[in-house]
Formats: C-alpha cells, structure tokens, sequence
C-alpha cells in the first residue's frame, strides 16, 4: 500500500504543480460518479491540502442519472462517513439521454447534461475550478474515439479554460495508469458506486479501450510511446 499511495500523490502532485491546476484560496468542485478514478480523486484532493503550503476548498457533487439504482443515496453515505462537503442530485439526465430518440449517441448526451449541472452549480457555489478524475488510459481512448469516430486528432486537455477563463475543468490524474488507481482503490477497500447505466462496458470507449488492450499486451512501451505522442505533435507532417 505505501508505494502504491505515495506513486499516487507524486504523480497527481507533479499534474497539479506542473500545469498550475490548483492556487492558494482556490474552490473547486470535484465530480464524483461513484467510480474508482472520482474516489480516488476526491480523497487525494483533500489528504493534500494537510501537506502543502497553500489552502484550498472542495466540494464534492455527484449526480444521479435517474437509472434506479439509487447511487444518491449511496454516495452519500460515502460523503457522510468521510466527511466530506457534498450536494447530490437526483435527476432523469440518463433516461433522457437512452430515449428512442437518442439511441445512436446516449453517452455524449448524458456526459454532456451532468455537465452543464456541474456549471451551474459551479457558478452557485463560486467554484473557479471543476475537477476531474479522468487519468492517462482515457486521455488516450478519447484521442482514438475522437480520430475514429469524429474525424479529429485531439484529446481531453489537463487544463480547459471554459466561459473566457472564468471557469477551468482539471484533470489532476491525467498521468495516472487506471491500473494503479484500481490497486489504490482496493487498498482503501473501496467498491464502484454503480450508476446502472444500461450502455455501461458495450459503449465505443468500451471497444476502444479491449483494441488499445491488445497492443499493450503485444509490447509493454506502446501505452508510454502514445501518450508521449500526445505532447509531441508535428502539425508539419499531418495534411
């Protein structure tokens, strides 16, 4: 456990430290499905601020797609227990995003209506910064969903300065594997809060990440050689 959770404060704090993510008297709000990455996030935010010259505030907000399984109630008792300053909300964003009328694209839609509440609820709470728990393994699935099914070379940005740089999305684990996260996560003796989302393990991220899965195991310096690519573009030699 102790290499485990000293190589993830190292990494989040090199994200945090090297791209300026987070400032003294900062108030961030933290997005929390309930899954292994926002946990993790979450915790390491707060066990931070004991250890570091500068202050900040968290307020951890988990929305509820509406799918019935109540992850409401569960994350907050997961807030209560460890103590944490928290809003949830309970909507229908999930059942309107999987209507008749959005089968072909149920994700985009719902990830981009909980996004919108984490604005305006940003906005309420005078928050500058919204954080993420996306890691390394979805900057790079996001750079093939993108390139394969959008027709564009990009990824998710560690930093995303949104509305003229009143408001910044963070991903403070971008250089984190997911593989190191899970082991964290089943040290701490945490389970995934399950949202029961119906497309969950059948979506396109799903075949993205079984395809990368493939090579990874076919040549261990293939997930390091993308993500370095990522910071090492040649606009030059792209038509």
């Amino acid at each position: 456990m102790a290499f485990v959770h000293k190589e993830m404060k190292r990494l989040m704090g090199k994200a945090i430290h090297s791209k300026g993510m987070i400032e003294d008297g900062d108030r961030v709000l933290v997005g929390v499905s309930g899954g292994k990455d926002s946990l993790s996030l979450l915790y390491l935010l707060r066990e931070r601020i004991k250890r570091i010259p500068i202050d900040y505030h968290i307020t951890a907000v988990h929305v509820d797609p509406g799918f019935g399984v109540d992850s409401a109630g569960k994350m907050e008792d997961f807030f209560r227990e460890n103590d944490f300053e928290y809003r949830v909300f309970r909507t229908d964003i999930g059942i309107r995003a999987h209507s008749i009328e959005n089968r072909e694209n149920p994700c985009f839609l719902c990830s981009r209506l909980r996004r919108k509440l984490l604005f305006e609820l940003a906005d309420e709470l005078n928050c500058s910064k919204i954080a993420l728990g996306h890691h390394k393994d979805d900057l790079i699935e996001t750079f093939f969903l993108n390139m394969f099914f959008g027709a564009s070379l990009s990824t998710m940005l560690p930093v995303q300065e949104l509305f003229q740089g009143k408001l910044a999305i963070i991903r403070p684990l971008y250089l984190i594997d997911e593989d190191l996260i899970r082991r964290y996560t089943v040290k701490m003796g945490w389970e995934d809060i399950d949202m029961g989302c119906p497309t969950a393990g059948i979506s396109k991220r799903q075949e993205i990440k079984e395809m990368l899965l493939g090579f990874y195991k076919s040549n261990s310096k293939i997930k390091g050689n993308i993500f370095h690519a990522l910071k090492n573009p040649k606009p030059e030699y792209l038509l």
